[in-house]
């Protein structure tokens, strides 16, 4: 039985909105949305290490990640996406909101 590698560096087309972000030098409480399909979904993650640090973990309800699969994207490989793209900071941040203070 062969096992299907999950490809972390696919490209999905989703952009990433952090609205707030609370927390310390080792962790912060991020909470925003992302854009697919142009259908915006909701998420929670906790950063450790802050934005660029190491890890995210994050968190997204079972009824997105089911509508994620109906829309024919592997829910897996898009919280794979998600978390590389807050870990880089490649989102986008309201106006004021500032991550690394």
């Amino acid at each position: 039985m062969m096992v299907e590698e999950m490809r972390i560096d696919e490209r999905i087309p989703v952009t990433i909105f952090v609205k707030n972000a609370r927390g310390s030098n080792i962790a912060s409480k991020l909470t925003g949305y992302f854009l697919v399909n142009g259908e915006q979904f909701r998420f929670t993650a906790v950063a450790f290490g802050r934005i660029g640090g190491h890890n995210i973990a994050l968190t997204i309800s079972k009824k997105t990640l089911n509508t994620i699969s109906k829309m024919g994207i592997e829910p897996d490989v898009l919280q794979l996406t998600i978390q590389r793209k807050l870990i880089e900071g490649d989102i986008i941040l309201p106006k004021g909101l500032k991550i690394n203070d």
